[in-house]
């Protein structure tokens, strides 16, 4: 957007500025909340880290205002103030009817400091007006804050909001074989490595090798951070393009499957922007927060009995060196799904978001797990 359309827009509409750098699944959870402010009429102006500020350009009503995220959060003192000073000039001059920087880390504040708006809010542990409160849906919860929702109205159960104008498919598709992506990694950001959340990697090639053995055809998809996790695939008939794709490479590719796969992380909620159908994994996250809520999406929600689960408090995790709950899920469960999906696709129906609590199960455990 230009100076001239900015200014212009200052004077046609309210503006929102929205704080939030990274994560992917954490930006992506937000986007729908952003969107019922535009939908009211505000103009929308998205401070966004260079990792995932492509995905937020898909969306025409969102304005981002690029921030260098690494030198942010992990430069030296001249780098921080370097970074801080470029988004300072950006934001110079304008005024907002709201400012949310959606963020309990009281240091992401200092962004907006010279910001002036009618209403500034931030997340907060101690007044629950501001609070992701558990048991809710995040998307729903971004939602209310932004709106300034009392917490007794009814949720508003938004879906995630579709990304348009994607490239065409990084890979070809063969018509006669169901594509199914598979993001075994994740669940790890510049901030935090949260392993807890991952289904073991060996799970995911007995997962593999039963769906080849069914004539799919399974994508290995991930980041450069996921790299670690290709050898355990080395052998299989699988295309393994786990760092090779940019992030919106990475939504065109699941816009083209029938299925994608993975645990409570990052590509979870980016398959939630296309129309793949979605089988996820979860053990010490609570899924009826984060589990997409779009036809077409089941979480298997290992760790029924246990004493702990879920242990996340939205800030850490109980002390554990075994995710126990996430290996009650068996690959046979998750192939068993995904199969449901594929007949769901096949024959055009739509399956409500749900969320599957197999009761008692055993631990279940795939030899190499760990």
């Amino acid at each position: 957007m230009t100076a001239a359309k900015e200014r212009h827009a200052s004077h046609a509409e309210p503006r929102a500025l929205i704080v939030k750098l990274g994560s992917i699944g954490d930006v992506v959870m937000a986007i729908p909340a952003a969107y019922a402010l535009h939908r009211k009429g505000y103009a929308i102006d998205w401070i966004s880290g260079d990792v995932v500020a492509p995905v937020l350009r898909l969306y025409p009503w969102i304005n981002v205002i690029e921030a260098d995220e690494k030198a942010l959060l992990r430069g030296g003192s001249v780098a921080r103030l370097r970074a801080m000073l470029a988004l300072s000039r950006r934001l110079a001059g304008r005024k907002y009817a709201v400012c949310a920087t959606l963020y309990y880390d009281r240091r992401y504040a200092l962004l907006t400091t010279g910001v002036r708006a009618n209403r500034k809010v931030m997340l907060s542990r101690t007044d629950r007006r501001f609070a992701l409160l558990p048991g809710r849906h995040h998307i729903d919860e971004y939602a209310r804050i932004l709106l300034g929702r009392e917490d007794s109205e009814t949720p508003f159960q938004l879906p995630p909001v579709r990304a348009s104008g994607l490239p065409e498919p990084p890979l070809a598709r063969d018509r006669s074989r169901p594509r199914v992506v598979i993001a075994p990694a994740g669940a790890k950001n510049m901030m935090r490595d949260d392993a807890l959340r991952r289904w073991p990697v060996a799970n995911y090639v007995e997962l593999t090798r039963q769906l080849l053995a069914q004539g799919a055809e399974v994508v290995l998809a991930g980041g450069p951070d996921d790299a670690w996790a290709s050898p355990a695939f080395a052998g299989s008939d699988v295309v393994d393009l786990i760092a090779k794709l940019s992030l919106v490479q990475t939504l065109a590719l699941m816009q083209s499957a029938e299925v994608t796969v993975t645990h409570d992380t990052g590509p979870l909620h980016m398959a939630g922007i296309t129309s793949t159908a979605i089988v996820t994994i979860f053990g010490p996250t609570d899924p009826h927060g984060r589990l997409p809520q779009r036809e077409n999406a089941v979480a298997l929600w290992g760790g029924e009995g246990f004493a702990c689960r879920p242990c996340y408090d939205g800030r850490d995790f109980a002390p554990c060196t075994n995710n126990g709950c996430v290996q009650q899920i068996s690959p046979a469960m998750v192939v068993a799904e995904v199969e449901r999906m594929l007949e769901a696709k096949r024959t055009g129906a739509s399956l409500l978001p749900r969320v599957i609590v197999p009761e008692h199960t055993p631990l279940v455990q795939v030899e190499g797990a760990r």
